[in-house]
């Protein structure tokens, strides 16, 4: 099983190559990145069977060469889940994105150059989440940063180019601190092998250890958009082709908090910053929701209830239980899956209506029920309604934090809460405007929101389009993931348990690393 590990990264690396090479072919290219994306999604859901069922996980060394100077690719229980979830995710989004090139000739998404971008971008995903060391893990970002720029740049348009500007250079300047504090852990430990790390980390004073953990913090702070380092997302992913905006809302954030977990539980689970961490948490949580509230656009809308989100995620990290990180791994799951189908269902939207303005878009219930239908399910599951996923994330989480009990906890849990609604309010009111308001209801209504009149692009206009199949079934099945992570809560909230309880135990990583270098 170990030999499979470095399929998970070298695939779609193989896979990009293959596809860059069959440029003027679209079905081969197509053809390329399925097969890719499947195969790697097989590889994964094998992996994570073994290591869970085995309680241990997987290492390789790469080439053979000793810790520290090797590259250590790691699979626990973890990398294999968020593994399993994100290719499932892109093959999905990939079916739409064929979909959607079909019908429009590929003027939004280049084939040529969409399938090799994309498949570089998992590589970079699958990379970051199997990487053994910071700096491969830096590695696994710096290709997610080149290929992303491809993508959110696609098509060409100003506005596109002006967002993508401004991306790359704030995903620049959080590498350039990732890789300053690379080389000041390398400096003071003589190693960036993250096992060593966490072994090594304690005999260093309190305060260059907090130096440390600031550092990573904060670079990892603006790759997961948690505010106030968030600025920059809600105007660079909406701006996007639907596929491409629908990856980004789902993983890219993702994979700081992924980062954020293994060093918080990891490297400086001795050196805290849990107080921190809630007040960001809490800010996050209430600063992103109200600027859902604000907005007319619903990229714009869900833009913003991501980073909202991501606030629960920091939540459950502060916590700093088992039960907690158990509650968060669930919910990060939850918002990867939930956040994409809800993108993907507002590209729908987008084609059906000419225009993703609450503001313009108007009786789709009656045109479009099965859109309907398709943003409805996501649209209260992240709201938080029982008995969907959201629900039980969010509970699991406030269950945590009342256990330790203390009034920041409770604050916290009140903060959790008002979001919870105000993001149902938010998903709620773009649905009855959307999809219940009628062409005679709409002086009345229109007067009532005419606030909403100066949000940004909310005159948006765009050309009506046919929707295929394929992009309607894509979304379906999305809707069905959702529905999955509720149906079968008890075994993968099981696991996360399990998850929660082994990354606040890194003496098992230092074992298991050492066994490799022997």
């Amino acid at each position: 099983m170990i030999a499979l590990v470095p399929l998970l990264a070298t695939l779609p690396i193989l896979g990009a190559a293959l596809a860059l090479v069959a440029g003027r072919h679209r079905r081969t290219q197509v053809a390329i990145s399925i097969v890719t994306l499947t195969t790697v999604t097989v590889i994964a859901a094998i992996l994570l069977v073994v290591v869970d069922q085995g309680g241990e996980a997987l290492a390789v060394s790469v080439g053979d060469w000793p810790i520290p100077f090797g590259i250590v690719l790691y699979v626990d229980r973890l990398s294999a889940l968020l593994i399993v979830v994100s290719s499932i995710v892109l093959l999905a989004v990939l079916l739409f994105s064929v979909g959607q090139g079909a019908a429009d000739n590929d003027d939004e998404t280049p084939v040529s150059i969409f399938h090799p971008s994309y498949l570089l971008l998992a590589a970079g995903i699958f990379t970051a989440f199997i990487a053994g060391d910071l700096f491969n893990l830096y590695v696994g970002f710096e290709i997610l940063l080149v290929a992303s720029y491809v993508l959110i740049t696609l098509g060409s348009t100003e506005n596109r180019i002006r967002t993508g500007v401004v991306y790359i250079v704030v995903s620049l300047v959080s590498s350039i601190l990732f890789l300053a504090a690379i080389a000041a852990i390398y400096g003071a430990l003589g190693t960036v092998n993250m096992a060593q790390i966490s072994e090594r980390m304690m005999e260093l004073p309190q305060d260059t250890q907090t130096v440390l953990h600031l550092m990573l913090l904060v670079a990892f702070s603006i790759k997961a958009a948690v505010f106030p380092l968030s600025f920059w997302l809600p105007d660079s992913y909406p701006t996007a082709p639907a596929p491409v905006t629908a990856v980004f809302a789902g993983l890219l954030t993702k994979v700081g908090v992924y980062a954020l977990i293994r060093t918080e539980t990891q490297l400086f689970n001795e050196n805290d910053l849990n107080f921190l961490l809630m007040c960001v948490a809490l800010a996050t949580m209430i600063v992103g929701v109200l600027g859902a509230i604000a907005q007319a656009e619903l990229k714009r809308i869900l833009s913003f209830t991501l980073v909202s989100h991501i606030g629960y995620m920091i939540f459950g990290l502060a916590i700093a239980t088992p039960a907690a990180i158990g509650a968060t791994i669930y919910y990060t799951v939850h918002h990867i899956v939930v956040q994409t189908t809800l993108f993907l269902a507002v590209g729908l939207i987008e084609r059906r209506a000419g225009s993703t303005s609450i503001l313009r878009v108007k009786g789709l219930m009656r045109a479009a029920p099965v859109i309907a239908v398709l943003y409805f399910i996501p649209a209260v599951n992240l709201g938080g309604l029982p008995p969907f996923s959201g629900f039980i994330g969010k509970f699991a989480l406030f269950d945590a934090a009342a256990e330790v009990g203390t009034p920041i906890m409770l604050v916290l849990i009140v903060g959790g809460v008002v979001t919870s609604l105000l993001t149902l309010y938010a998903l709620m009111r773009a649905w009855n405007l959307s999809f219940w308001r009628e062409d005679e209801d709409s002086t009345e209504t229109e007067a009532r929101i005419s606030y909403l009149g100066n949000a940004p692009a909310a005159g948006i206009q765009t050309e009506r389009r046919a929707i295929p199949r394929i992009m309607t079934a894509a979304t379906t099945g999305m809707v069905a993931v959702t529905v999955a992570l509720t149906v079968f809560a008890g075994p993968l909230y099981g696991v996360c348990e399990r998850i929660g309880a082994a990354l606040l135990e890194p003496i098992q990583l230092v074992q298991l690393e050492q066994e490799v270098d022997s």
